[in-house]
């Protein structure tokens, strides 16, 4: 798994999961209830990881949905 998106932003999160599911790419989040044991600081950021073999359809998708995301 590559990762995709890392961020502190739960609706981010949540929207790049819910494309990718609808788009039935295989994907990870990880780190998401990290929150709850750095005290909520925004320490740890969430993470969306991708299949290797799709991760390029999954750029493209989130390109198309407006979702700005550095290139890894």
């Amino acid at each position: 798994m590559i990762e995709l998106v890392r961020s502190n932003d739960s609706v981010l999160i949540s929207f790049v999961t819910s494309l990718l599911t609808d788009a039935d790419i295989e994907h990870s989040t990880t780190d998401s209830h990290m929150s709850v044991i750095d005290g909520s600081i925004g320490a740890v950021t969430s993470r969306v990881l991708v299949a290797e073999g799709q991760l390029a359809e999954a750029r493209s998708l989130l390109d198309d949905a407006g979702v700005d995301v550095e290139a890894g």
